[in-house]
């Protein structure tokens, strides 16, 4: 936690990583099996839970949910009833953006330097550099790692912004 800031009334559990340079917002609880890169910016209202890995840069927006059970029951806790299923994990990749209020269901991956719309409903992998919106999520378009919206032209794009390049073959965008 070298170097990262955390709000007021927030909890961090035993066990919790935290990489260097984080700011976590007010109200947020990290779990105790959470990690967390270096960079990342947490919002306030935002429980980190069990088995979420969020890499470097990852942008957090407030009131961000986190599940990592898929049929929860009150009555058998995954701990004590392991025959009922166990928690999924999920990935957020270096510098994917969640926006406010967005919701990721266990057990998917959202790729590096993706963006996720405000109010969304991930329920399912989410590829590098696309932007998905909606309940559940689509994919509408690809952004650079600097965050502008990148048009293709036959499978290939510069940002004007930044002047990165990128090649994309069906489903898949990388910077070339």
């Amino acid at each position: 936690m070298k170097k990262s800031k955390i709000w007021k009334d927030c909890q961090v559990l035993k066990g919790a990583i935290i990489g260097k340079d984080c700011v976590i917002g007010h109200n947020c609880l990290i779990g105790s099996k959470a990690k967390i890169g270096n960079g990342v910016k947490i919002q306030s209202n935002t429980d980190v839970w069990d088995y979420v890995t969020l890499e470097d840069y990852v942008f957090v927006g407030p009131s961000v949910v986190f599940t990592n059970d898929k049929n929860p029951r009150a009555k058998y806790p995954k701990k004590e009833y392991p025959e009922y299923g166990k928690w999924l994990p999920t990935l957020v990749k270096q510098g994917a953006t969640l926006g406010a209020n967005s919701t990721i269901v266990c057990g998917n991956t959202i790729g590096q330097w993706a963006m996720i719309g405000s109010g969304s409903v991930v329920t399912n992998d989410i590829p590098d550099y696309a932007i998905a919106v909606g309940v559940p999520v689509k994919v509408i378009g690809w952004a650079c790692e600097c965050g502008n919206k990148i048009d293709f032209s036959k499978n290939k794009a510069i940002c004007k912004i930044c002047q990165r390049k990128y090649k994309k073959e069906k489903d898949k965008v990388c910077q070339i």
